[in-house]
C-alpha cells in the first residue's frame, strides 16, 4: 500500500499527553498506547490527573527548579509573573486561575521544572510513531490502544485514527469509561476490534461520591455495547472499603449476567496502588486517597476470593490485566 505524506487525516488533530511503546497491558500482544487529555470523571484513585483537563497545561517538578536568583527564565518570559509562587527561591506553583496554557515557562526552563503535560498531534503524525512498531503487532497480535483521559471526549480523532490502522490491517482497542454520548461512540466503535471498560460501583449515589458523576449512564452504554458485535474486557478497580463489599460484587456479578448476558469476554480485577501523587502536586492538586489504610498481602487474597466469585458466576474473571 502507497501511503502519501499528507492526506486528509492531517486535518484532524488530537490532545494526547502520553504515548507508551511496547505495552503488553491493556490489549492483547504488543501494543503502541496512546492517552488522550479530557476525562469526564474524577477518580480519587486516579494515577493520572494529567488527563482531567482537555487542554495542554503546564506542571511544576519544584525539585529540579534551578531558583529564581541564578535563572528566572519563566519570570522573564510569563505574561503575568505574580501567579507564579515561589518557595525558598524555588518555583512550587503558578495560580491556575491566571494561567493561560501559553507554555512559555516550560519553553524557556532550562531544567525541565515546568513539564508540559500533552501534545497537539495530527493523525498522520500518530501514524508515524505506530508503523515504526508494526512488525510487533504482526508477530504477536498486538496493534494499537487508545485510552485516556477518555477518548470518547476526542470521538472525531479517534475514529479517525482507528480507521486508518485498520486500513492498514492494525488491531485496534478502545479504553473508555463509556460515560458520554452513544452517538460519540457509534462514531468510534465500527473501527475497533476490541473495547476495554470498567464498572467501578454498582451503587449510584457512592460512584458519584468516589467518581463524580453517577453511573446511569456508563451501564445503559454497556448494554447497548454487549449488543454490538464486538468483543469487550471489563475491569474493576478493585478500592480497599470503596468498592470490594459482598453486596457491590454480587450486583456486579448480577449485571454482567443478567443486563449484559454475560457477553464480557474477560472480567479483570485491578488492585489499588497508590499512583501518581507527584503529578496531583505538579498540577497543584490534592491526592485524594492519602488517608486510605490497607494491608497489601490480605487485600490481595481478598481479591483472590473475588475473582474466585465471579468465576463460580460463570464470568471468566482474572486477577491483573491478562486474560488468562
Amino acid at each position: 500500500m502507497t501511503l502519501c505524506n499528507k492526506t486528509h487525516n492531517d486535518k484532524l488533530h488530537g490532545n494526547v499527553f502520553n504515548i507508551q511503546l511496547f505495552t503488553l497491558d491493556d490489549g492483547p500482544g504488543i501494543r503502541t498506547e496512546l492517552f488522550l487529555k479530557g476525562c469526564p470523571l474524577r477518580c480519587q484513585w486516579c494515577g493520572n490527573p494529567e488527563s482531567f483537563k482537555h487542554y495542554i497545561q503546564p506542571g511544576i517538578y519544584t525539585n529540579k527548579c534551578i531558583g529564581k536568583e541564578k535563572c528566572g527564565a519563566c519570570i522573564d518570559v510569563c505574561p503575568d509573573s505574580s501567579m507564579l509562587t515561589f518557595v525558598d527561591g524555588k518555583l512550587t506553583d503558578i495560580d491556575r486561575s491566571k494561567c493561560t496554557n501559553c507554555l512559555k515557562c516550560h519553553d524557556a526552563c532550562p531544567s525541565d521544572a515546568v513539564k508540559q503535560w500533552g501534545n497537539t498531534l495530527s493523525i498522520d503524525e500518530c501514524m508515524k510513531i505506530i508503523r515504526k512498531d508494526k512488525g510487533f503487532y504482526q508477530r504477536s497480535g498486538g496493534g494499537v490502544t487508545v485510552s485516556g483521559g477518555d477518548p470518547i471526549g476526542q470521538a472525531d480523532f479517534v475514529a479517525e485514527l482507528f480507521k486508518t490502522c485498520q486500513a492498514e490491517d492494525i488491531h485496534t482497542c478502545l479504553e473508555s469509561s463509556f460515560y458520554g454520548k452513544w452517538s460519540q461512540l457509534e462514531k468510534i466503535l465500527p473501527h475497533t476490534n476490541l473495547v476495554i471498560s470498567d464498572i467501578k460501583h454498582m451503587d449510584t449515589q457512592i460512584h458519584k461520591a468516589y467518581t463524580g458523576v453517577y453511573n446511569e449512564r456508563i451501564l445503559a452504554n454497556l448494554k447497548k455495547l454487549a449488543a454490538e458485535n464486538i468483543p469487550f474486557i471489563l475491569r474493576i478497580p478493585v478500592i480497599p472499603n470503596v468498592n470490594d463489599d459482598d453486596k457491590n460484587i454480587q450486583a456486579t456479578a448480577d449485571f454482567i449476567v443478567n443486563e449484559l448476558d454475560n457477553k464480557v469476554r474477560t472480567l479483570q480485577l485491578l488492585s489499588f496502588m497508590r499512583l501518581g501523587e507527584e503529578k496531583y502536586q505538579s498540577l497543584g492538586l490534592p491526592y485524594p486517597m492519602t488517608d486510605i489504610v490497607f494491608e497489601r498481602p490480605a487485600f490481595q487474597q481478598k481479591i483472590k476470593k473475588i475473582a474466585e466469585y465471579f468465576n463460580s458466576r460463570g464470568i471468566h474473571c482474572v486477577v491483573g490485566t491478562k486474560e488468562k
